[in-house]
């Protein structure tokens, strides 16, 4: 039986007479490539704070990496990457001195900040730009830099918002490639997408409809069972009906 590294059972959050994530309930598994999708306001972006120890849930149970998202917040941020959908790392810092200003943050020693600096500029292929201001990066380069720089610590789980807004479809496939390779060294990967053919590339996906989780398996079973040929159109069918307006 697979590891199962996300556990969320009823989980609910409510801001006053509003319920923005309503009961959901799923497993993510160890390695997994786990997509998280629903349209604006749908309370993907909420149930995701939460998970990452972000935002306290009103009712429910959740777990990440066996921390509990009540009392063990401090925990799960210590053992998940996170890398937003807005550009995450300082524009106005060096290449290296970000990666050595996150690496700090995640809590490793001098020695290890130095080895894993070097490494990852290694593995991008930056050795030019290590003193280059972030800012002056393209957009793709900022990108996969922020993905690595999540991983630095060597978490079980990383949290991908929207990562790839923006980017053209060849950066796009190249992100994609590291997704792959990280979740083949088993770090399971959850994330959140607005394109529907990156859906495609998970493993499961879960779609959310006014705080629900409408659907929830594989892409090619959700197509054999609304009997279409794309996640896009899996996507019109079930957000169609919601009722909440984008927020």
């Amino acid at each position: 039986m697979a590891e199962q590294v996300i556990k969320v059972e009823r989980l609910t959050k409510r801001f006053g007479d509003f319920t923005a994530v309503d009961e959901i309930s799923f497993e993510v598994n160890k390695g997994e490539i786990f997509g998280f999708l629903g349209a604006n306001g749908a309370g993907k972006t909420t149930a995701m704070r939460m998970l990452c120890g972000l935002s306290i849930p009103t009712s429910g149970a959740a777990s990440v990496v066996g921390f509990d998202v009540y009392e063990q917040t401090e925990d799960i941020k210590k053992n998940i990457g996170y890398m937003s959908q807005r550009f995450s790392l300082y524009e106005d810092l060096t290449v290296i001195e970000n990666i050595k200003f996150y690496a700090g943050i995640y809590g490793l020693t001098k020695k290890q900040i130095k080895q894993k600096s070097e490494e990852l500029i290694d593995r991008l292929g930056l050795h030019s730009e290590t003193k280059k201001l972030v800012g002056a990066l393209p957009l793709g380069w900022k990108q996969k830099l922020a993905f690595s720089v999540a991983l630095v610590h060597e978490p079980k789980i990383i949290f991908l918002d929207e990562p790839t807004g923006g980017v053209d479809p060849v950066t796009r496939r190249q992100f994609w490639e590291m997704i792959y390779e990280v979740s083949a060294k088993g770090v399971t990967v959850f994330v959140t997408t607005h394109y529907m053919d990156e859906a495609e590339y998970c493993n499961r996906v879960s779609i959310m409809v006014d705080g629900r989780i409408e659907a929830l398996d594989a892409p090619r079973k959700l197509k054999e069972k609304f009997n279409v040929s794309s996640m896009d159109d899996v996507f019109y069918l079930l957000a169609r009906g919601a009722k909440k307006a984008a927020i």
